[in-house]
């Protein structure tokens, strides 16, 4: 390939990170995959020509610098930003501790702006550029048992939304992906990270989901094999999406959302339209 591109891939070691490299090596890109265990992330994808194992903690803005820094200087740049790290912190709202809910934002929000944040400066220097950001359907649609997963993907989503905004003039693209469920290792209880506080009215509730959970996991009907191949062809795309839906489940969650958003709408039209301040 005359002229591979640079794909630089959070959260590699595992779950669908792994794929995602595995496709863009494939296809013969250059890939830098990063994950906080290095040695996990080389056993994952296996040793590769077009392949650089960077150490990452995207918590931490001065490692996502170093690793910037480190695959600039093996790769040359960057054209591809896959932001697909993050964590799960499964539970009620109330049961999640003020700590918990701190370190899921941390991770799904903080995390991809420390890295999006280090790669923006390479992007604007070549004019060009594309910044894929993993969310879920989650992000468009609160689910039950996911508060903090849900505001943390919610918030994501808005800071794409308006990144798209600031980034456009040096041409680079944004592009939200949305899952619905795949056969990644999320429901797996190591996967898991399970409330710090237990309340009574919530016990019921809380145990008929985990079972639900227990009894779906290795089960989800999605496949991230060929979620990574379509990223292959969103990136490619002249001008890719701004927002991208995965899974025929994702499609139907979203066109559900439309329904309902428009129904509310309709509903208080009038009342919603005579807010108008009658200068007099």
């Amino acid at each position: 390939m005359a002229n591979k591109k640079v794909w630089f891939i959070t959260g590699a070691g595992r779950g669908m990170g792994v794929d995602i490299a595995k496709a863009a090596l494939g296809a013969g890109y250059q890939v830098i995959a990063t994950g906080r265990n290095p040695e996990k992330v080389t056993e994952a994808i296996g040793e590769q020509e077009n392949l650089l194992v960077v150490k990452l903690d995207i918590t931490n803005l001065a490692e996502a610098e170093a690793a910037v820094k480190i695959a600039v200087e093996h790769f040359g740049t960057i054209d591809v930003l896959v932001n697909n790290a993050g964590n799960f912190y499964a539970g009620y709202f109330e049961e999640l501790s003020p700590a918990q809910i701190e370190k899921q934002l941390t991770t799904n929000l903080i995390g991809p702006m420390n890295v999006t944040r280090a790669v923006l400066p390479i992007m604007r220097k070549a004019r060009s550029g594309h910044i894929i950001s993993i969310s879920s359907t989650a992000g468009l649609v609160g689910v039950d048992f996911c508060s903090a997963y849900s505001t943390s993907k919610f918030a994501l989503e808005g800071w794409m939304e308006t990144l798209q905004l600031d980034v456009e003039p040096y041409g680079i693209n944004t592009t939200i992906v949305e899952p619905g469920f795949f056969r990644t290792d999320l429901l797996e209880p190591e996967s898991r990270i399970w409330p710090e506080l237990s309340i009574d009215d919530y016990k019921e509730r809380t145990e008929q989901t985990r079972a639900a959970w227990d009894s779906m996991s290795g089960k989800q009907g999605g496949d991230p094999a060929k979620l990574a191949q379509a990223l292959l062809t969103i990136a490619n795309e002249k001008q890719p999406p701004q927002r991208w839906l995965a899974g025929a489940d994702a499609i139907e969650m979203a066109e559900q959302k439309v329904v309902t958003l428009q129904k509310q709408i309709e509903a208080y039209r009038e009342l919603s339209s005579s807010l108008a301040y009658e200068d007099k």
